[in-house]
Order: structure tokens, then C-alpha cells, then sequence
């Protein structure tokens, strides 16, 4: 069947009995101990090139024993099996008949903007996550029985010389067992054939976990139908449960995007002068990250000047800057698989006027309330730090007149609303706006990652406002890690915010 296995001195399905041995029937110590074990196979990779940076080849990037920067092999394996334990427990749960599951996760494909030209790759997360694969058009296919024997297959494109003689080089389906800790790997053109017979051996009370809706592999939805027997259920809240709280090597990963991503903006300020082009901030913004090692920006930037700020989506970047205006950049960047998502606002002549600086002052002051005030009443889910955020905003709209003092409590929040139409949050993590399935009204706790960021947005047309007020847009995000019960870390705190420091930095390179 084309299947190469890991050669070690512990077979595949022999992992669990060995790794018992340290166990105890705990399903924690359980997915520890297999790791463990697994680990000790040995490596036979120095001196081949596969189709993604290795520790071999890119010693600069990987350490010993990493699949991707700062993921070790390990760490990919105790993801799978927590995955496959997670869906076995919920079928408890839920009393379901089923005692077999299979698991299907595509990879990302190949995107082409005209004919033979490709978009910039970018690996589906879900699949980047339980594999560390950064190849398209490869598949995944855990499995889980009675007896929880677990297994991890993948499918790989084939080696082909011509392909890689134009593309570079591929895994292939003979190194995957050994560099991504599966228990199997097959040529990806069999995946129907090799499905099909994983489900005939499976006994009845089968379940198959694949998100047919969002599948990133549009033939794939097709093949998965016409061999499944049993009720096809999706499996992604599941994997954005395991995303929502990182781990001690996903939280350095965050710091390192989130510290490339502040600096970069520093410097931007630094450099920043009348007449730039929004244009060329966001090149600069670009350069900046690459060059201290980011793969690239996270997502397409907001830098948005003057009265472009109050555009909360603005990306045409087309402007350019005037004196007297304020820029408004809303950019991040990505390293080793992790997002960073920051939001600066700066005079681009180096001086806030009087209604730019009362407008900032109140954002600045909103936003380190609202850090001050997160794991506490009013801010233990991400939903109610946005109703005390509009809450907050509102009284000090009303403070400076522009909300009526007649209104309280929720006609007070629906008005500030108008002023900030936007959440004050979401997760932070592999994908800017990550884990989406995970309802922000969970209660935070550590190991999650999420932004903090209030704004406000006049527009020209706010004829219910002072004119001096109109045209200015501001916003304020930090990226903040919930690191105990009770303590918090800001990650982009090297990120300037402050007033004066943001005034004596605009424009000093020159």
C-alpha cells in the first residue's frame, strides 16, 4: 500500500503499551509518556533536503529535535493524541454509539493570482498546528479506537523530479514518518483507496471528523463522501479549543512576533515625516518586520491618515500625509506561525493638537483602565470588557460633550458605540482573529492571548459633534497574555504609546 513505517525499536501501535508502563491510567501522564517514548527513535536526516527547513539545513532557524521554531516534535505528537482524547471524551459525553474515530485535516493548497504565478503559500492552521507540515496539498488522518490505539497518517505529495526541479525540493512519503512523528505516511493521489480501507476495518460504531463546509482542499469534500458509511461531523471547534490556550513554546513565539512587531512600529514612528505616502509607511512597516525575521506582515495594514482613520478597515494606503495629520497604523506581522496585531496612532508632524490630544488622551486612559481591569468583574470575558469598555467610552464622551449627560447605563453604551462600532477584542494566536469558533464570552484563563483595543472614529459627516473633533480617528491595541489567574502581561509593551514619548520620536531620525 505504499505506506512507509517509523523504523524504531517501538512499533506504531506498540507506543501505548510501552508508554503505560510510566502511566497509571492517567490520560494526562498517558499523552507525557508516549511523547517520551516516541522520542526516543532515532534520526537518519542530517544530510537530506525536504520540502521545509529542517534543523540540518537550517540550523539558524531550528534547534535539535524542533519541527518548526521553537515546536518540538514532541510537542506536534501531544497535540494529535490531546486532539483524539478530546473528541473520544466529548462521544462519552454525549453518549454517542461511536467507540472508532477518524479524524481528516487537509493542509492548505497552492493559489495562483494568474496563470503560472502563485500567491504567497500560507499553511491552513489547524493543520499547521498538529503537524508543524508547512507543505500544500497534504493531508492528515488521525485515528482513535476502543482500545485507544491511536495512529497518525500522512499523505504527501510524491517526489517528482521535474516538479522540484522548478519548485524545490519535497518531503515525499519516505521522510514524513520519521521528521513529523507519524506512524505512517502515503503517496496523496491514494488517499481515496487508503480511507476507504481504514473504514472497512473499523467496526460500526464509526465516527468521522472532517469540516466539510471550509475545507481548504475543494476536491477533498467529494472523495471524504463518497467513502464515508457513517455521519460526517466537523471537527474544528475541537482544534480551536487546543489553540485558545498556548503553551510555554507558543507563548515565546508570541512574545518574539509581538517585540518584532513593536520595534518595527518604533522605528516607523521615528522615521515618519509629512508628505510620506500611506503607501510607503506600509513598505516601511514591511521592510522593518522582515528584517528582524519575521516571515511577513500578518495581514494587509491599516495605515490610515487623517480623515482615512475613520475608516476602520481602510487598506488602500493610497494618501498622502498632511501636515497637521494624524496616521492611524493597525499592523502586526508573523514568526514561526504566530501573529502579533498592534494599533499606533502619531502626529505625523511630530505635535497632537488640542482635540487630536483630548481624543487620544481619553483612548489612552480607556485602555489602561481596561487592562487594569481584566480577570476582575467587568473584565473576566472578553464580551464584558467590551461592555465596560462602551460604558467607560460614554462617560468620557460626556465629559467633553459629546454624548448628552442625560443618558446612563445602556442608552449611555449604544452611544458610545456610534463613536467605536467595533469589539474591544478578540483571540490572538496562529490566525490574527484566531480560534473564532470559541464564543468571547468565555471566562479568560491562562494561556490565552487576546487584543485590547479601543478607538474612536469622527467622521466628517458627524454633524452632531464640533467640527474640530471631525475627521479623526484613533485607536490604541496591545496584545495582552492572560499569564495567571490574576496577573496579565502586556506583549507589546515595547510598543510607545504615551504622548510625549510619541511626540519627541515622530520624525527624529531626521
Amino acid at each position: 500500500m505504499f505506506a512507509r513505517k517509523v523504523f524504531s525499536r517501538f512499533p506504531p501501535n506498540k507506543f501505548f503499551l510501552t508508554a503505560r508502563k510510566y502511566s497509571k491510567n492517567s490520560t494526562v501522564n498517558l499523552i507525557d509518556a508516549v511523547a517520551k517514548v516516541k522520542t526516543e527513535s532515532k534520526t537518519s536526516l542530517h544530510n537530506v533536503h525536504l520540502g521545509q527547513p529542517t534543523p540540518h539545513t537550517h540550523p539558524h532557524l531550528l534547534d535539535i529535535g524542533e519541527v518548526t521554531p521553537g515546536i518540538t516534535l514532541t510537542e506536534y505528537r501531544g497535540r494529535r493524541l490531546k486532539l483524539l482524547y478530546k473528541i473520544k471524551q466529548y462521544a462519552v459525553d454525549t453518549k454517542s454509539e461511536a467507540k472508532h474515530h477518524i479524524v481528516i485535516v487537509p493542509s492548505a493548497s497552492k493559489r495562483y493570482m494568474s496563470d503560472k504565478i502563485p500567491y504567497v503559500f500560507r499553511q491552513n492552521s489547524d493543520f499547521f498546528y498538529l503537524t508543524g507540515c508547512l507543505e500544500p496539498d497534504s493531508i492528515l488522518v488521525l485515528e482513535i479506537d476502543e482500545k485507544d490505539i491511536t495512529k497518525s497518517t500522512l499523505f504527501m505529495r510524491p517526489k517528482e523530479k521535474h516538479a522540484e526541479l522548478w519548485d524545490g525540493p519535497r518531503t515525499g512519503t519516505v521522510y514524513s514518518p520519521e521528521f513529523f512523528g507519524i506512524e505512517e505516511s502515503f503517496d496523496v493521489v491514494n488517499f481515496s483507496n487508503v480511507l476507504e480501507n481504514k473504514i472497512s476495518k473499523a467496526n460500526k460504531a464509526l465516527s468521522i471528523w472532517y469540516d466539510i463546509k471550509n475545507s481548504p482542499q475543494s476536491n477533498l469534500s467529494q472523495i471524504i463522501n463518497s467513502c464515508a458509511k457513517s455521519q460526517i461531523n466537523s471537527p474544528t471547534v475541537f482544534f480551536h479549543m487546543l489553540r485558545l490556550q498556548k503553551s510555554k513554546a507558543e507563548i515565546n513565539l508570541m512574545r518574539k512576533t509581538c517585540q518584532i512587531a513593536s520595534e518595527s512600529i518604533n522605528e516607523v514612528i521615528k522615521e515618519t515625516k509629512v508628505g510620506d505616502s500611506e503607501h510607503h509607511i506600509f513598505a516601511l512597516m514591511d521592510f522593518k518586520c522582515r528584517m528582524k525575521n519575521a516571515s511577513y506582515l500578518a495581514y494587509p495594514p491599516v495605515v490610515a491618515s487623517g480623515n482615512n482613520a475613520t475608516t476602520i478597515h481602510y487598506i488602500n494606503n493610497t494618501q498622502l500625509t498632511k501636515d497637521g495629520d494624524l496616521v492611524l497604523m493597525d499592523a502586526g506581522c508573523e514568526y514561526g506561525g504566530y501573529t502579533s496585531d498592534i494599533t499606533r496612532t502619531w502626529p505625523v508632524n511630530g505635535k497632537y493638537n488640542t482635540a487630536q490630544k483630548v481624543l487620544y488622551d481619553i483612548i489612552l486612559t480607556l485602555q489602561n483602565e481596561l487592562l487594569n481591569t481584566m480577570l476582575k468583574d467587568g473584565g473576566d470575558t472578553l464580551d464584558n470588557l467590551f461592555d465596560t469598555m462602551c460604558l467607560k467610552l460614554g462617560k468620557y464622551l460626556q465629559e467633553i460633550g459629546l454624548i448628552s449627560q442625560s443618558l446612563q447605563g445602556v442608552p449611555l453604551a449604544k452611544a458610545a458605540y456610534t463613536f467605536c462600532p467595533h469589539h474591544v477584542s478578540h483571540y490572538l494566536g496562529m490566525d490574527v482573529h484566531d480560534t473564532p469558533l470559541i464564543s468571547r464570552s468565555t471566562k479568560l484563563v491562562p494561556g490565552m492571548v487576546c487584543t485590547v483595543e479601543p478607538g474612536i472614529y469622527i467622521g466628517l459627516d458627524r454633524e452632531d459633534v464640533p467640527a474640530e473633533f471631525r475627521g479623526i480617528g484613533v485607536r490604541i491595541e496591545d496584545d495582552v497574555y492572560i499569564k495567571s489567574a490574576n496577573e496579565i502581561e502586556v506583549l507589546t509593551a515595547k510598543c510607545i504609546k504615551d504622548t510625549s514619548e510619541i511626540e519627541k520620536l515622530v520624525g527624529s531620525k531626521y
